[in-house]
């Protein structure tokens, strides 16, 4: 099989949606049933609970969340109902989502282990610059940042699951190195369209590499992740680490100069190591 264009490639993406033969990440029924619930604000902190409790495992680890030094109180967390209080709704279902998501990222081959753990540990990176970069634009959600810098790059799971029967790409890591990174925003727009959340999340899979976007005088989620991701790739061979920073309105969204350092401002290194560890 030969694909002469990226065009090429995602047609095909989409044929082997239509006949059901790909299947794109979802997430577990309990962080779906935990967003509904919070978004359309009719469950109590007891119902709440209910729900997450059918998850020991989840449970335990936002228990564990509960009582760390990122969301550091005197008084220690022990129970779900405990850990909501403390929290909030909405901070306990991104937190739900977001613990959720490493889930996805378990290969099914040999094949896939190191593109997923790449992928994973890439996401963890950005996501911790995400949360720690929302101390420069107080009007979005610290947690939120978090999440949107987890899903940036969900678009290139079933990607990696599609090729490795191909071996075009199977046997040629530079080719499929070229196609993720071609053709992942297109494949995260179509998960994120599938996924229940708000307007201002789903954009940032796909938009994120869209350097030149400007979407107002307020920074938003994408503008967030577009610099935690630069920060990442410096000084890396990724392409995008070849772009002129004072090019990219994201930073001046944000008060930061072209050449910012972000681990060398005060604070925001602790910050990134905390959520670092939370989602480790």
């Amino acid at each position: 099989m030969q694909f002469k264009s990226v065009q090429d490639f995602l047609t095909h993406v989409q044929g082997e949606l239509n006949a059901n033969r790909l299947v794109l990440p979802t997430l577990p029924d309990v962080a779906l049933k935990v967003r509904d619930a919070v978004a359309k604000d009719n469950a109590s902190t007891q119902q709440l609970a209910d729900m997450i409790m059918t998850d020991a495992a989840l449970s335990a680890r936002l228990i564990q969340v509960a009582n760390s030094a990122a969301y550091r109180n005197a008084v220690p967390v022990n129970n779900i109902q405990m850990a909501i209080v403390r929290l909030g709704s909405k901070t306990i279902s991104t937190l739900i989502t977001s613990l959720v998501m490493q889930q996805m990222f378990k290969p099914s081959t040999k094949l896939l282990e190191s593109y997923f753990r790449h992928i994973w540990e890439s996401s963890v990176s950005v996501s911790s610059i995400s949360r720690a970069l929302t101390m420069f634009a107080p009007h979005l959600d610290a947690d939120e940042a978090m999440l949107a810098g987890l899903i940036f790059q969900i678009g290139k799971l079933p990607i990696l699951m599609l090729v490795e029967d191909i071996p075009e790409f199977k046997d040629s890591p530079t080719r499929l190195d070229k196609l993720l990174e071609k053709t992942h925003p297109a494949i995260g727009k179509i998960i994120m369209d599938t996924w229940a959340f708000p307007e201002e999340l789903k954009t940032v899979a796909s938009e994120y590499v869209n350097f030149q976007r400007d979407s107002g005088e307020k920074a938003d989620y994408v503008d967030i992740v577009q610099v935690a991701f630069l920060q990442n790739i410096a000084g890396t061979d990724h392409p995008a680490s070849r772009i002129d920073w004072s090019t990219v309105p994201a930073f001046a969204k944000l008060g930061l100069s072209a050449d910012a350092e972000i681990l060398e401002i005060s604070g925001l290194a602790q910050e990134i190591a905390l959520t670092s560890a939370l989602l480790s």
